[in-house]
C-alpha cells in the first residue's frame, strides 16, 4: 500500500505512513509483513498482549499447543544429560519452569559446552522469560530449544542470549510487554522494533482537534502510544488502548459520514407515493394483510422516495419474511411517479426467479400493452448473459423506451448497450455480491442519481451494520418468516453414533418417496480441491478429512440413494452447466442435488424438505442458517441434518447445537459474532490484503463505535470534507480496508 498520489494532508498520516523498512530495515521488515505490517503506523498498532511486572510469573496451564508464545516464569529444576551419537558426544539440559502452580518443561540440546553455559544462567530460582513454540512430550507441554533472557524482580535484563538483548528495550519502568511474537520475531525484538518507531515519529501533531479529543475523553496520540506500549503503570494501559480503539472506530465513521453527506449533496429525482396508481391497485389487492414490519419498512422507503436526496437503504431480514414484496412495493411507486427500476441479482437462476415471481404476483398489472392488462399496469422484463441475441434486444428495447417499469437481471444489467428512460430506483438482490464499482456502473445509467436499496438475508447485528454498513440506513424486517413450514434441526454425531448416518440417508430416501427433494452439502469438490470453497471456519487439527461433492455423489448413487435422481452442482462448473442442473432441480426433474455452498442463494424450490450438510462443523453459523433457509420454503415440514465427527466438547460442535438450537437468525447472529470475532465476520482474513481494524472488536466495543459516530457526524458537519485530518483518515481507510469488506458499503 502507498500514500495517496496527492500526498498526505496532515504531519502525523504522512510520519505514521512511513514505510516500515526505511526504521526497522528490510530483512526485519519482511518478517513483520506476515503480520500485515508495512508502515509505522501498522507497527504502533501492534500492541503487546500482556504487560508483567518483573515479579509475576504467567498461567502456564493456560498454553495451547501449536501455539507461539512467551512466558514468564521461575526456573523449579534443571539437569544436562549427555548422550551419545556419530557425531560424537551430545547433551540436552532438561528445565523445568513454573508459575507457582503449573510446570513447563524446556528443552535444550547442544555440546556439553552449550548446556554447560545454559545450565549456569538458568538455576533453581532464576527467573525468565522463555519464547517458543509450544509442543508435547509424554502428554506434558514443553518447549523445545526457547529463546530466552532472565530478568531481575524488576523485570530488567540480567542474562540470556546476546540477540535476545532487546528485551531490555520493554522493562521500561518495571513492566514488561509481552507482543504476539514468532519464533524468526521474538517479543523482545518486537519491542526493539517498537521502540525504532516511536524513535522515528517522535512528538506526533494530533490529528484530532482538541474538542474530538474532548468528547473522546482520550488522551493525545503520542502519549497515547507512548503509554501503551512503555507503560510506567498499569493505569496508564486503558486509557492509551481506548484512544487507539477509538482513532479506527472514528475514522470508519468519519469515512462512513463523509459519503453520506456526498450522496445527500447529490440531487435526486423526488418518486412520491400516488394515492391512486398501481401501488394502490397492488395493495388493494393483496389476498393478505402486510404485516407491522413491513408497513414500517415500506413507510421508511416511500419518505425516503419522497426526497430529492437519493435514498440509501439496507433491508435486512430472513428469508421468506418478505423483503422481496416490501421492494416490489418501493418499485411500483417509483413506477407511479413516472420512473423505472431495475433489481440486480448474483445468478441467472435467482434472476429469473425474481423476475417470475414479480410477475406471477403482479398479475395482469404486468402486462402493459396487451388487451388483458389491468388500468394501471406496468411491464416486467428479464436481461441475462444467456438469452438470445434477439431476446437481449427486445428486452433491451423495452428498458431504454421506458416501456418496461421494472427491469430484472445479472451482470448484464451493467453493459454498456444497457440504457433507461428514467431510472430511479435500483434495488440489490445479496448486496455482498456485488462491489462498489458494479453499483456504480449500474446507478450511471440514470440522469440523476437513482435512490438505493439493498437487501440482504443474512442478519447484521447493529455493532456490525455501523461499521461496515455505516453509510446505509437500516431497515428490518425481524419477524420470523410466515407462512412456512417448520424446520427441525439434528446434530448427527457420526462418532458417537455412527449408525445414525444412515438412517440420515433413509430419511432423504423417504421424502423423495413422498414427492419431495432434498439438498446434500459438502465443504469441498473433490480431493484436489485445496480451495476450500465452502469452509468459513477453523477446522480442528483431528479432523477427519472431509467428505468431497465427487466422492460423496459416487457413493450415494452407487449405495443408499440409488435408484434416485441425483445431481451435482459447484462452483467450478460452467455458469451454464450450473444453472441447467438447478433449473432440472427446482421443474422437480431430479431429486437431490449434491452441492457446496453455491446453493447458499439461489433458486426457491418449495417442494425441498430435507438437507444433509457432511461435515457441518466447517461450515460457519450464519452460513449453515443461510444454508438451512433453502428447506421449508413450502407446505412441508423440513428437516436439516448436520453431520460431524466434532468432539462434544469443542467450539465447533458449540455452533452446531447452536443452530440446533434456533432459528433465529438475528440471536445467530449475535452467537456467531462472540464465536468468530469480527476478524472473519468481516473478511479480515481473506486473500492477502489487509484489514483496517487491528484493534476495534464490533460486539466489544459497540458503544465506542456509536459515540465514534456521533463525534464524526458532527466533525464532518462542522468541518466538510476538505478538512485535512479527514481526509487523511478516509483515504487510511480506504487505503488499508480490504476490498471486498469494503465493497460491501
Amino acid at each position: 500500500m502507498s500514500a495517496p498520489s496527492r500526498g498526505w494532508h496532515t504531519d502525523a498520516y504522512a510520519r505514521l505512513n512511513t514505510r516500515v523498512e526505511k526504521v526497522v530495515g528490510g530483512a526485519t521488515a519482511k518478517r513483520l509483513a506476515a503480520w500485515r505490517i508495512e508502515t509505522v503506523g501498522d507497527l504502533l498498532r501492534h500492541l503487546p498482549r500482556r504487560y508483567f511486572a518483573g515479579h509475576e510469573t504467567s498461567d502456564l496451564a493456560s498454553l495451547v499447543p501449536g501455539e507461539e508464545v512467551a512466558v514468564m516464569a521461575v526456573v523449579r529444576r534443571s539437569g544436562v544429560k549427555e548422550f551419545g551419537g556419530r557425531q560424537g558426544t551430545r547433551s540436552r539440559l532438561e528445565v523445568t519452569i513454573t508459575d507457582g502452580t503449573s510446570e513447563l518443561d524446556l528443552t535444550f540440546f547442544g555440546k556439553p559446552f552449550h548446556t554447560s553455559f545454559w545450565h549456569k544462567q538458568l538455576p533453581p530460582g532464576a527467573r525468565g522469560i522463555f519464547a517458543g513454540k509450544v509442543g508435547s512430550f509424554h502428554d506434558r507441554p514443553q518447549l523445545t530449544n526457547p529463546d530466552y533472557v532472565v530478568v531481575d524482580e524488576d523485570g530488567r535484563f540480567v542474562a540470556g542470549q546476546k540477540r535476545n538483548e532487546a528485551l531490555t528495550q520493554v522493562g521500561h519502568g518495571g513492566l514488561i510487554g509481552l507482543y504476539p511474537a514468532s519464533k524468526q520475531l521474538p517479543t523482545w525484538k518486537v519491542a526493539e522494533c517498537v521502540q525504532l518507531a516511536l524513535d522515528a515519529v517522535g512528538e506526533l501533531p494530533d490529528p484530532l482537534p482538541e474538542w474530538v479529543r474532548r468528547r473522546l475523553d482520550v488522551p493525545d496520540l503520542t502519549t497515547a502510544l507512548r503509554a501503551v506500549h512503555q507503560p510506567r503503570d498499569r493505569d496508564e494501559v486503558a486509557p492509551a488502548r481506548r484512544r487507539l480503539v477509538l482513532d479506527e472506530a472514528l475514522a470508519m465513521q468519519v469515512t462512513m459520514a463523509l459519503r453520506r453527506a456526498e450522496a445527500a449533496a447529490e440531487p435526486s429525482v423526488p418518486r412520491p407515493r400516488r394515492p391512486d396508481g398501481l401501488l394502490a391497485d397492488f395493495d388493494a389487492a393483496l389476498p393478505f394483510t402486510l404485516t407491522a414490519g413491513q408497513q414500517r419498512v415500506g413507510e421508511e422507503i416511500f419518505a425516503d422516495l419522497a426526497r430529492d436526496v437519493p435514498m440509501q437503504r439496507l433491508l435486512q431480514g430472513e428469508v421468506g419474511s418478505g423483503k422481496t414484496l416490501v421492494a416490489l412495493r418501493a418499485m411500483l411507486a417509483v413506477v407511479d411517479a413516472g420512473g423505472q427500476s431495475a433489481l440486480l441479482a448474483p445468478t441467472e437462476v435467482l434472476a429469473a426467479q425474481h423476475h417470475a415471481t414479480l410477475t406471477r404476483m403482479l398479475g395482469d398489472r404486468a402486462a402493459a400493452g396487451t388487451l388483458t392488462a389491468a388500468e394501471h399496469a406496468t411491464r416486467v422484463v428479464l436481461l441475462t448473459g444467456s438469452m438470445s441475441a434477439a431476446q437481449k434486444r427486445a428486452a433491451m428495447l423495452e428498458a431504454a423506451s421506458g416501456q418496461a417499469g421494472i427491469v430484472v437481471g445479472t451482470h448484464a444489467l451493467l453493459s454498456e448497450k444497457v440504457q433507461f428512460a428514467d431510472l430511479g430506483l435500483v434495488v440489490v438482490d445479496e448486496q455482498h455480491r456485488f462491489g462498489v464499482e458494479q453499483r456504480a456502473a449500474l446507478t450511471a445509467k440514470a440522469s440523476s442519481r437513482p435512490h438505493l436499496l439493498v437487501m440482504t438475508a443474512t442478519p447484521i447485528p447493529r455493532s456490525v451494520a455501523m461499521t461496515v454498513f455505516g453509510d446505509l440506513e437500516v431497515s428490518t424486517l425481524s419477524e420470523l418468516p410466515g407462512g412456512r413450514a417448520e424446520v427441525s434441526t439434528v446434530v448427527v454425531d457420526e462418532r458417537a453414533h455412527p449408525g445414525w448416518v444412515a438412517r440420515a440417508w433413509q430419511r432423504v430416501v423417504e421424502e423423495v418417496a413422498a414427492g419431495r427433494q432434498a439438498f446434500v452439502v459438502c465443504s469441498r469438490i473433490s480431493e484436489s480441491d485445496r480451495s476450500a470453497e465452502a469452509v468459513a471456519v477453523d477446522v480442528e487439527e483431528d479432523t477427519a478429512p472431509p467428505r468431497t461433492v465427487q466422492d460423496l455423489h459416487a457413493e450415494l448413487v452407487a449405495g443408499p440413494l440409488s435408484g434416485l435422481r441425483v445431481e451435482v452442482v459447484h462452483g467450478q462448473l460452467p455458469a451454464e452447466e450450473k444453472d441447467a442442473a438447478m433449473a432440472r432441480f427446482a421443474a422437480g426433474e431430479s431429486d437431490v442435488v449434491v452441492a457446496t455452498t453455491v446453493i447458499e442463494v439461489g433458486v426457491d424450490v418449495p417442494n425441498a424438505s430435507v438437507m444433509v450438510v457432511s461435515d457441518a462443523d466447517r461450515f460457519g453459523i450464519s452460513q449453515l442458517h443461510q444454508l438451512r433457509g433453502r428447506i421449508g420454503r413450502g407446505a412441508h415440514p423440513g428437516v436439516c441434518l448436520l453431520l460431524t465427527t466434532a468432539a462434544p466438547d469443542s467450539e465447533a460442535r458449540a455452533r452446531l447445537d447452536a443452530v440446533a438450537a434456533t432459528r433465529d437468525g438475528f440471536v445467530l447472529a449475535d452467537v456467531d459474532l462472540e464465536q468468530r470475532r469480527e476478524g472473519n465476520v468481516l473478511g479480515a482474513r481473506q486473500s492477502g490484503a489487509r484489514s483496517s481494524l487491528r484493534l476495534l472488536q464490533v460486539i466489544r466495543h459497540a458503544d465506542e463505535i456509536g459515540l465514534a459516530r456521533e463525534v464524526a457526524e458532527e466533525w464532518v458537519a462542522r468541518a466538510g470534507a476538505d478538512d485535512p485530518a479527514l481526509a487523511d483518515m478516509r483515504a487510511q481507510i480506504e487505503l488499508l480496508a480490504e476490498p471486498e469488506w469494503l465493497e460491501r458499503t
